[in-house]
């Protein structure tokens, strides 16, 4: 008799918390999971702090073109999204939980690594992350950059929240996790690297 009231009373509470938002069960990081964007969260900045070191103020300066950034215009962009990202990442947590099947969050991840390297896609950086000379030297703002992925990538190691069951609308992935926009931030970072490269690689640029 107390085994069935036991199996009875075991069914219910997985019932309710199935049906109930608030009850949703915890889509938190598996140890894949963490490890892979951990390693992207550490390539990515490796990839850019390379990118910039060593070069000339004259070289940072370098436009190929009017309407082209620099080096230093790139190197920015990169550091102001860290935060404004990030913070996405937090907002998404903020929102209520929603069931997500991982055959559609996990597709949506390939696609941003995917996506975001594809420089043959231009976009148009937000008011809030276009270069404003905000740092007064390259070291200062190197410096920044590296303070801010070390939070970053200390969240990714330590967070045990439900880092998959809050998302947040994006304009072109639809809607992104609180775990995608930290995939984001990391694969944007990848792809002004890889506009810093082509820029190294203009036949005008200095050469030094």
């Amino acid at each position: 008799m107390i085994s069935t009231v036991f199996q009875f009373t075991r069914r219910k509470v997985i019932y309710f918390l199935l049906l109930s938002p608030a009850g949703l069960v915890a889509q938190k990081l598996g140890d894949d999971e963490r490890s892979a964007a951990m390693t992207h969260l550490y390539v990515s900045r490796m990839k850019f702090l390379d990118s910039i070191a060593g070069l000339s103020p004259e070289q940072l300066a370098f436009k190929a073109g009017p309407d082209r950034w620099s080096i230093a215009e790139c190197a920015e962009h990169i550091t102001l999204s860290e935060d404004l990202i990030f913070k996405m990442a937090e907002r998404a947590l903020a929102v209520p939980a929603a069931k997500r099947e991982p055959a559609v969050y996990l597709r949506v991840d390939q696609q941003i690594l995917k996506s975001m390297v594809n420089r043959d896609k231009k976009g148009k950086a937000p008011e809030a992350l276009k270069p404003s000379n905000k740092w007064k030297t390259m070291d200062a703002m190197i410096a920044d950059f590296k303070e801010r992925r070390k939070k970053t990538i200390e969240w990714v190691e330590r967070t045990d929240a439900d880092v998959r069951g809050h998302a947040l609308p994006h304009p072109e992935f639809k809607e992104l996790d609180a775990f995608q926009w930290v995939l984001l931030l990391s694969a944007h970072t990848e792809r002004h690297t890889l506009q810093i490269l082509e820029v190294r690689a203009e036949e005008t640029f200095p050469k030094k």
